[in-house]
């Protein structure tokens, strides 16, 4: 049987590594890109069957260059998932509407959005050619509604999610599964836990090898009854 590979773009502190661990447990060689070489390399020595690929999405053409590295080196990926992300921090703080640097959002978008148009398009014709594979993109609740302070990344991940549907509606007749998961909480990770909830207990927050977990199973849905949104919470988080 070919061995299965699953590409994983923005491979950080949380939700990236524990995917990489998730999809390498259930057998596949893993490509990891980030722009973190020293990360990668103690990834590899951890992490059976994964290989890492320094890649700074925001780079188009090095973006591009890389899923074709990936793709001579490793196979073709059966599986995508787009983690990069460009941040609402501006300075340390959130993005103000009219404080903040306006060129932030431009730069948001290239990363949340255009990044997976680029991705997407470098590797679903291969799964095409196959008549199967997945796409998932993770995203948040910026992608539904706009909040004060978030101007310069709510419309980018809301762009990131409309785009994610259009390339579902185009790409699942042709056999390939693309799905959102909105994660509608905060992220346990190094950095999340300080910044934005360092009084909150562990409940608060969403643990990335719970969404990783998510991410392996809407992977391998069966296609009669794939979804596309797909809401990820805590038991306690009010919505």
């Amino acid at each position: 049987m070919k061995e299965r590979v699953c590409l994983i773009a923005g491979v950080g502190p949380g939700t990236g590594i524990e995917c990489a661990r998730r999809f390498a447990l259930g057998g596949y060689r893993v490509a990891m890109l980030a722009r973190n070489k020293d990360r990668l390399t103690t990834l590899e020595t951890s992490i059976k069957g994964a290989r890492g690929y320094v890649c700074d999405v925001s780079n188009l053409d090095q973006l591009v260059e890389t899923a074709d590295r990936v793709a001579a080196e490793m196979g073709p990926p059966s599986v995508v998932i787009h983690n990069a992300v460009s941040g609402n921090l501006d300075g340390g703080g959130a993005s103000k509407f009219l404080e903040s640097d306006p060129t932030r959002l431009e730069r948001n978008f290239r990363v949340n959005t255009t990044s997976l148009l680029y991705l997407a398009r470098a590797t679903a014709p291969a799964m095409i050619e196959e008549g199967e594979g997945a796409i998932i993109i993770t995203g948040n609740t910026s992608s539904l509604r706009g909040k004060a302070n978030f101007a310069y990344f709510a419309p980018t991940k809301a762009a990131q999610r409309i785009l994610a549907e259009a390339m579902a509606r185009d790409l699942g007749p042709k056999g390939v599964h693309v799905a959102y998961l909105l994660i509608d909480a905060s992220i346990d990770t190094p950095r999340t836990r300080p910044l934005f909830a360092a009084d909150k207990p562990d409940e608060f927050f969403c643990k990335p090898s719970a969404i990783a977990e998510e991410a392996y199973h809407v992977a391998h849905q069966d296609r009669s009854a794939w979804s596309f949104l797909v809401e990820l919470r805590p038991d306690i988080e009010n919505w």
